[in-house]
């Protein structure tokens, strides 16, 4: 297990979730070097303490455990696998944790590339939007060596609180993508129930008391139907980005023979919205579907 005080984080990707995330570690006493496109996005950390890196390569050289959370897998591929990327720059022994939700099967040849360079690499995608980064409550899956999971979950432990150890290199991705599924239908069933509401006459406020909390109860329904009363439409996850995972999903369960046809829809409705302007809206956006 790693030591704390032996402990450097590089965190790259200060987007909605990852700003909150590491400033969760700089709370709980980690040394953390930053880096981001824009810097002006890390201003925050950076005043609480964070040092800041001037490129993926940077941070390889400065820090012994590295945290990623960027855009889309291309993304990743960059970060680790470009020429100032993390694997090729990388100190022998460093710990890098992928919690983007990206592709299976990149997760697995960053973590093969990883393995030939003697860096242990873990893929953990999270759950819990920015509400779960800010309170150090996500959900994180992670695929890797069960023996580099345990040396890590201090850390993790101080960014989530479900936390599953979930197999080989790429189990954390195919995990994130059962969870994306889930939501994905979960949303449409939401975002109907809050337009039923509003068109029938009821107070939607009341009718969240009554079934919030019984056998319709979830997540989406608790934490994004308030905000598509208030008409919020602020992202907390990015409609772009669920697009993305649910390509990625959709993509992985025709290569396994599956039919998804709630993802399917769910997909068509929310490229629907992006077309229409709404790609940078939060994912509560679905209910102007029905409006």
């Amino acid at each position: 297990m790693l030591k704390k005080e032996q402990t450097v984080i590089g965190f790259i990707g200060l987007g909605v979730m990852g700003k909150s995330m590491a400033a969760n570690l700089l709370k709980a006493g980690y040394p953390v070097v930053v880096f981001t496109r824009t810097k002006a996005k890390a201003q925050s950390v950076l005043e609480e303490g964070a040092m800041w890196g001037n490129s993926s390569k940077e941070v390889a050289e400065k820090a012994n455990v590295i945290i990623t959370i960027v855009g889309y897998p291309s993304d990743v591929r960059e970060v680790y696998l470009g020429e100032h990327g993390l694997i090729p720059n990388g100190n022998h022994d460093t710990y890098v944790i992928d919690m983007t939700t990206s592709t299976p099967s990149l997760a697995v040849e960053i973590y093969e590339e990883a393995k030939r360079k003697g860096i242990h690499a873990l893929d953990a995608p999270v759950s819990g939007g920015d509400i779960g980064a800010r309170e150090g409550k996500l959900s994180i899956m992670v695929g890797g060596e069960k023996e580099d999971f345990e040396a890590v979950l201090p850390i993790l432990n101080v960014l989530g609180t479900n936390i599953v150890y979930q197999g080989k290199a790429g189990a954390g991705q195919h995990t994130k993508m059962c969870n994306q599924i889930a939501i994905a239908s979960g949303m449409i069933g939401v975002s109907e129930a809050m337009a039923y509401a509003v068109k029938s006459g009821l107070e939607p406020e009341n009718v969240l008391k009554s079934i919030s909390s019984g056998a319709a109860g979830s997540w989406s329904l608790s934490n994004l139907a308030p905000k598509m009363i208030e008409g919020n439409f602020e992202p907390g996850f990015f409609i772009k980005h669920i697009i993305k995972d649910m390509s990625i999903a959709l993509k992985e369960a025709e290569s396994m023979g599956m039919e998804a046809p709630g993802l399917a829809l769910a997909l068509s409705l929310y490229k629907e919205l992006a077309e229409q302007g709404e790609e940078n809206s939060g994912t509560q956006a679905l209910y102007k579907y029905w409006q």
